[in-house]
């Protein structure tokens, strides 16, 4: 009876590791193409999200979805973590960030995220491209370096296994990300790939070989 108790014990402290919804603070989560759930990280509670291993395409919509958040204008801020998965192939960086002005079906949205193990290498290039914006599906990575080189990408300081503070400002034409409180944009998306801004939804985003935690969401709208 004793080992029982134990048993039971110890699962209704077990994480969800497939539920498809959990909470961060005040906000539900709903898990679209990725697995989600509560753990805690360094004595933080957190969320952690990976890509469902099924989607081969990259800037897809994997990210977990806040429900019953309407955002057009503001700022979002949330701490992220990203480590490489044991899976992770040789092409992957710890990829995380956030999507927003999400629509209803998920087909369109735009996103910021993050590379953080090219901040840390010793090719320039890779450097160059540690910060990503994409709008989905149109206009992904591949298509904005192409045709737009530099425009959509940038350097800033980062690390894998280390909180990372991201903050988006986002006013009608105009996205401004800044990392760690620091008093300057790490990059400024001034034509943005949504040509008349849309309301839409927020999701905590990650790609192919990304281990993410999130805690410490935070979210300001404006007209």
């Amino acid at each position: 009876m004793k080992k029982l108790i134990l048993i039971l014990i110890s699962l209704s402290f077990a994480p969800f590791i497939f539920a498809q919804t959990a909470n961060l603070g005040k906000y539900k989560l709903k898990a679209n193409l990725v697995s989600l759930h509560k753990v805690k990280i360094a004595g933080k509670g957190a969320v952690r999200i990976t890509k469902d291993s099924t989607i081969a395409k990259f800037d897809e919509p994997t990210f977990a979805k806040l429900v019953g958040t309407e955002f057009k204008n503001g700022t979002i801020e949330v701490k992220v973590l990203s480590r490489l998965l044991k899976t992770a192939p040789e092409f992957a960086r710890g990829f995380i960030g956030v999507a927003y002005r999400i629509n209803d079906d998920n087909s369109s949205y735009e996103s910021i995220y993050l590379r953080p193990t090219n901040a840390r290498s010793e090719d320039q290039v890779r450097r160059n491209h540690s910060i990503q914006y994409y709008a989905y599906p149109d206009y992904k990575f591949d298509r904005l370096r192409k045709d737009a080189p530099e425009q959509y990408e940038s350097y800033s300081d980062m690390e894998l296994d280390k909180w990372i503070t991201l903050r988006i400002e986002v006013a009608q034409n105009q996205a401004k990300l800044y990392l760690d409180n620091r008093e300057h944009a790490s990059i400024f998306i001034n034509t943005p790939k949504n040509v008349i801004p849309k309301s839409g939804g927020i999701g905590l985003w990650v790609d192919i070989g990304t281990e993410g935690y999130f805690t410490d969401l935070k979210i300001v709208k404006k007209d």
